[in-house]
């Protein structure tokens, strides 16, 4: 069972006098995901034959989704972290391009959708690798984050991760700020990931919640943590999937909800890569024992 620390600063809980930092990922897996099985809106068929309309629910997400979201977040002066799958990167190698120049941080999310709980250590390193040669390709940045398929890392995964020159991961559900946990004897951020504020999570393949719910969940998350952040370090973290929230209504409802959070002093939205710096070197982080 995994066991934290406590201690909380008092009185200033983030630099540069931060009240609430708001973490975005911005998910970009269109063109590197399975065939069958992949989350899409429609029934199960016979794996012997392609899945055409699936292909097409994915696809929209690298013609339309993120695209749609980049403008979003250029509107609202907001950057994110793009957790990029190193085949959705090697398939669309502009778009992945695109999204570092527009100021965005690129993040490893494995090289396919192959489960890494399934593959061995050496299999898993190669995974990590292949991902990360993909995005330093595509847009001359080396990933220094990453996120597991599904969350669902190994027994090995961290050490990996150290070992290749990652500073943080983001699989871990347990808190509302950051963390820090020792990795082959250095310190390893983490910077917590949500189910409850991803739009997989909530709608699904295209269900049940609607856009403005949504909405609401965001606002009635912010405004509990805005309040708990006068008195302990809080972050919301925020999640994005490529072809769900980037679809008009909700592109919309982001809109509204980005404009609502961005009026409260002291709120600011931070890329992942800077949250892991600032846990490993802010005092009174609590440290996890995995």
């Amino acid at each position: 069972m995994a066991k934290t620390s406590t201690s909380r600063a008092k009185g200033q809980f983030w630099p540069d006098g931060i009240r609430l930092v708001i973490s975005v990922s911005m998910q970009f897996e269109s063109g590197a995901q399975s065939e069958h099985n992949n989350g899409s809106p429609f029934p199960p068929m016979d794996p012997k034959y392609p899945d055409l309309p699936a292909r097409t629910w994915f696809e929209y997400g690298v013609r339309e989704g993120v695209p749609r979201m980049l403008d979003l977040w250029d509107k609202h002066g907001v950057k994110v972290t793009s957790h990029m799958t190193g085949q959705a990167v090697e398939r669309n190698p502009a778009l992945a391009k695109e999204i570092v120049q527009r100021g965005h941080e690129a993040a490893a999310h494995g090289q396919t959708w192959t489960p890494h709980w399934t593959i061995s250590p050496e299999e898993e390193r190669i995974s990590y690798q292949a991902n990360i040669d993909a995005v330093l390709k595509a847009t001359g940045t080396r990933p220094v984050g990453y996120n597991a398929f599904w969350l669902r890392g190994t027994p090995n995964t961290l050490r990996i991760l150290q070992e290749l020159g990652f500073t943080y991961h983001i699989d871990d559900l347990s808190s509302d700020e950051p963390m820090t946990t020792q990795i082959n004897g250095k310190p390893f951020a983490i910077v917590p990931y949500t189910l409850r504020m991803n739009d997989i999570g909530r709608f699904g393949a295209e269900g049940p919640l609607t856009a403005q719910a949504f909405g609401q969940e965001l606002r009635d998350e912010f405004d509990q943590l805005y309040l708990e952040s006068g008195v302990r370090r809080r972050m919301m973290s925020i999640s994005t999937h490529d072809r769900i929230a980037g679809t008009p209504g909700r592109v919309k409802v982001l809109g509204e909800f980005l404009a609502y959070a961005k009026r409260h002093p002291g709120v600011v939205f931070v890329r992942k890569d800077q949250i892991a710096q600032w846990a490993l070197s802010m005092p009174n982080v609590p440290s996890k024992v995995y």
